[in-house]
């Protein structure tokens, strides 16, 4: 039987801003779901503190505690956008007795449009970064990238994106995304024109002998703190238990799921919550597709290894020469759908303006890198501003702000 529309997200908002606010999911379940739903709270600036989770097999009842970024402004209308995004992600229900009950049929197979949004302005400090905010405020995802600044203090940006709303088509639209860019970038506009690409733009993949050796190869340059993944069969009759202790960072749940997504693992039972001190303790009752337990030794080796390196290091940063000039490099996985890790552009430019490093040119990539599909941030910083701050701060303060730690 299929339940009522507003009974599959409900959404009990906190009253002290300390305290977390509780999201409660209801509906059928799939494998993959709690990689789509944590992926659209990463992309919200939400931290998730707690989760519970249990399925049997067929309908899935998720709670997961919150609490918002506080620099971001969360209104009525801004929760209820939340709530909306999750609805859109979960199964659909079916209709029972002649009741209208929720029936989302967004499904993930769907070709997404593609928009190039070509930006030319006057550059400035921190101008990626103010472009960057309001694109991800309009909920338009960010596919790939390409700045350039030319010699004479102008900036050309080509920001290839998607819309989660599926309105960049229409002009109010296209209306309201230039004018939230006025906005904040005032004068330093010289024109702004949006248009339809086609899908392959973002699509193509390849292996790249240009990328730097310290960003392709397995040397472990900054991780988390030590992870540990148990895997244990006889808690249960019919499922494996694996147990995680780690530090927590930003999109920690998210790199759990993903991983777990990327194996086709389902979670039929699952606890996840912070301790003093930032440490995270996971408990998951999970099964092969086939609903069986994990019994093979080398099946279990691989899915804890992989875990591992996924919280080790979830993204990979650091600064190299490229040339004469200086180079930041991040990457981090892409899912097997071919979805990216959200806001990383967002906190590369954010961590940039911080430390007052400007830049010179950027452009976001999909490489092969090993058996794995990457995404590749090349930021080449200006010349100037790279000899004024140590590489080794740069790196630090990119690696930091994009895991969820102390700021700059």
């Amino acid at each position: 039987m299929g339940i009522l529309h507003d009974d599959v997200v409900i959404i009990n908002q906190s009253k002290n801003e300390a305290e977390p606010s509780v999201i409660t999911i209801n509906c059928p379940d799939k494998t993959g779901l709690g990689c789509d739903l944590c992926r659209i709270l990463l992309f919200f600036g939400l931290t998730i503190v707690r989760g519970d989770v249990s399925t049997d097999g067929k309908w899935c009842y998720i709670v997961l505690w919150v609490i918002p970024k506080p620099i971001i402004k969360w209104d009525t209308c801004r929760w209820e956008l939340l709530k909306n995004r999750l609805i859109g992600t979960c199964p659909s229900c079916s209709s029972a007795f002649g009741i209208s009950y929720y029936s989302s049929e967004l499904q993930s197979s769907m070709v997404t449009d593609v928009f190039l949004i070509k930006l030319f302005c006057y550059d400035r400090k921190g101008l990626s970064h103010d472009i960057t905010t309001v694109l991800c405020n309009l909920e338009l995802d960010i596919k790939k990238v390409k700045v350039s600044t030319t010699p004479v203090g102008t900036v050309m940006n080509l920001f290839f994106v998607t819309d989660t709303r599926e309105l960049l088509h229409t002009k109010m639209r296209q209306e309201e995304t230039y004018e939230a860019l006025v906005d904040v970038m005032q004068a330093a506009i010289i024109s702004c024109n949006v248009e339809k690409v086609g899908p392959e733009v973002t699509a193509c993949s390849q292996a790249s002998p240009f990328l730097s050796s310290a960003i392709t190869n397995d040397v472990v340059l900054r991780t988390s703190n030590n992870v540990s993944v148990t895997m244990d069969n006889s808690f249960s009759p019919a499922h494996t238990l694996v147990q995680i202790v780690c530090q927590d960072h930003k999109g920690l749940l998210y790199d759990i799921m993903r991983t777990l997504k990327d194996y086709n693992i389902q979670i039929s039972y699952g606890r996840f919550y912070i301790k003093q001190g930032r440490k995270c303790e996971i408990d998951l009752f999970i099964t092969q597709a086939d609903g069986k337990k994990i019994i093979d030794p080398s099946m279990q080796r691989a899915l804890s290894s992989r875990l591992q390196m996924e919280l080790l290091r979830p993204l990979r940063v650091v600064v190299v020469s490229r040339g004469p000039d200086t180079e930041l490099l991040v990457a981090n996985p892409v899912e097997l759908s071919s979805k990216g890790r959200p806001l990383v552009f967002h906190d590369i430019t954010l961590a940039l303006k911080m430390l007052n490093t400007c830049i010179f040119l950027a452009e976001i990539g999909r490489h092969v890198i090993g058996d794995q599909e990457w995404e590749v941030y090349r930021v080449l910083l200006d010349e100037g501003a790279s000899l004024s701050t140590p590489r080794r701060k740069i790196e630090e303060g990119v690696w930091k702000l994009l895991m969820g730690w102390e700021q700059i």
